[in-house]
């Protein structure tokens, strides 16, 4: 089981806003700094990690850039969203971020809830405050090893495949 405290987001959140293109050549920690810093000031310091994104339809269009790994070097544990852009979801697969399409998630939490995902034994993402549950769409057992093992370079570390990444 993996929770969080909520931050709502809506429709069509664009991979500009997680990682804006003045940053893509800085370093982890300014990227970090400019995560949703022109569509909410101030949100990086309120956020922990731990904390989950809830969002509406969507969610990272725009640009194919690693948006989803300035998210997870952020701390969020996981994304649910009604529909997630296709180039978000695969770059949530390379870079170990977990991010779920549920219809009605947007709807069914409000800031601030706590969200609980349970995909060990059961798919299901529950809104601890009202008891509300949904089931996300179910991710290959594949991808799904890749989001949670980290992404595709520390997974093929791992296997042997390519040579460790020098500190």
């Amino acid at each position: 089981m993996i929770s969080g405290r909520v931050w709502k987001f809506g429709d069509d959140i664009n991979t500009d806003l997680m990682l804006p293109g003045s940053v893509i050549a800085k370093g982890p920690e300014e990227q970090a700094r400019a995560v949703f810093a022109s569509n909410r000031p101030g949100w990086i310091d309120e956020m922990r990690r731990g904390d989950v994104i809830v969002a509406g339809n969507n969610f990272g269009m725009g640009s194919n850039r690693p948006a989803a790994r300035s998210l997870r070097n952020i701390g969020i544990a996981f994304l649910v969203a009604d529909s997630i852009n296709g180039l978000f979801f695969r770059n949530s697969v390379n870079f170990g971020f977990l991010a779920l399409e549920c219809p009605g998630a947007f709807a069914a939490f409000e800031e601030g809830d706590m969200a609980e995902l349970d995909i060990d034994s059961g798919w299901s993402v529950r809104n601890a405050r009202t008891g509300a549950a949904l089931t996300p769409a179910r991710i290959p057992e594949r991808l799904l090893k890749l989001m949670r093992g980290g992404g595709i370079f520390p997974l093929m570390e791992a296997e042997g495949l390519i040579a460790p990444r020098r500190q």
